[in-house]
């Protein structure tokens, strides 16, 4: 039995709640915590209040201490602008991958440090290993779950005060355990994978309602679209109502398909081509952390995800100054500047970094 104690993160959902149960059962010693993220009362907010209260509900049944720590001005100053800056300019953001690293284990060790806990727990689908003095991340059991792909930017400080109960489980596992445990409404809550903020899944319509409080950092101006040989096709509302790879929505008349190939915010232009031209293989990383190597071992061969729920690709890694030029097996479609790319050698990931610029 142990009897460290551990700060867990709930969120009032199954997986946390149960991460903390299984916990519990070890025998170490916890305390709950939450983080409000929301301040304003709308939809969100009020999804997070009833979190905190079925999360309150759970520490009284286990008996665990509970507090909630106000974080929101934080999250919104860090995530929030970072998600309109980069839309902005015609880049495609990871938010939850940012709020990890700098809302989550910022403020949870931040609180562990306080309440003299010695690790930080969450109910992330992943598992923590350590070979050759170095903490790394690989894939939890459950790979329809696994979420190993939004922690690539913690480093070694972080992961080895981490723990992560529910890495060698399968999500039907949890919701037993819950179940069993007296939790059935939380069991049966249904689950959400939209980005936290922007609940329906709609960026534009988020943006549009950022835009009405009259933030500057999201006013954008119309602009023309054009073919990829310079011809004008018609006009665009703001760079960043588009993406690359959209093909609806263009208000273009066209006898063939055209997509979204290139967003050229330099000259506020959208650039439309053929499917084809979407295609790529390689591209320059920047802002990218290592984590099983202090440094890429020389010919490896990686796998490279580049969206959470995209296949994974053979790619090789070459380090360029302080970039990473990456090039795939295969062609990857629709790659975007702002989307995280990570990387994995089998189960393991060895670490990620930004799409800064896409090599076609």
């Amino acid at each position: 039995m142990n009897n460290e104690k551990v700060l867990m993160a709930l969120s009032g959902g199954v997986d946390s709640s149960v991460a903390a149960i299984l916990l519990k059962n070890q025998g170490y010693d916890i305390i709950g915590v939450t983080l409000r993220i929301y301040k304003s009362i709308d939809s969100r907010s009020n999804k997070m209040e009833q979190g905190i209260n079925d999360a309150n509900i759970l520490a009284v049944k286990l008996d665990i201490p509970f507090y909630v720590f106000d974080v929101h001005k934080d999250f919104e100053e860090t995530v929030i602008q970072d998600f309109i800056s980069e839309y902005k300019v015609g880049r495609t953001p990871n938010p939850c991958a940012l709020c990890n690293l700098k809302i989550k284990w910022k403020h949870l060790i931040n609180i562990a440090d306080e309440l003299g806990c010695k690790y930080i727990a969450t109910g992330h689908y992943a598992q923590i290993n350590n070979k050759n003095g170095r903490y790394f991340i690989s894939k939890g059991k459950d790979d329809l779950k696994d979420q190993s792909y939004f922690l690539w930017r913690l480093d070694q400080e972080l992961l080895k005060r981490t723990i992560f109960p529910l890495g060698a489980y399968k999500k039907e596992e949890i919701k037993s355990i819950a179940d069993k445990n007296g939790f059935k409404k939380i069991a049966e809550q249904k689950e959400s994978y939209d980005i936290c903020f922007v609940p329906d899944g709609d960026y534009r319509e988020f943006l549009k309602s950022v835009e009405n409080t009259e933030n500057d950092l999201v006013k954008g101006k119309k602009g023309y679209i054009i073919s990829e040989n310079g011809t004008i096709l018609g006009e665009h509302s703001g760079i960043q109502n588009y993406t690359i790879g959209q093909r609806k929505g263009l208000g273009i008349a066209s006898t063939e398909p055209l997509y979204i190939v290139k967003i050229n915010p330099e000259n506020n232009l959208i650039i439309l081509g053929k499917k084809e031209s979407l295609n790529n293989k390689s591209a320059i990383i920047s802002d990218f952390k290592l984590t099983k190597y202090n440094k890429i071992p020389e010919n490896i061969t990686v796998k490279t995800k580049v969206r959470y729920k995209s296949a994974e690709i053979e790619s090789k890694l070459t380090i360029i100054d302080d970039k990473i030029k990456i090039e795939f097996s295969e062609n990857i479609s629709a790659l975007t500047p702002g989307q995280s790319a990570v990387f994995y050698e089998n189960d393991d990931l060895i670490g990620g970094g930004i799409v800064e610029t896409v090599i076609y």
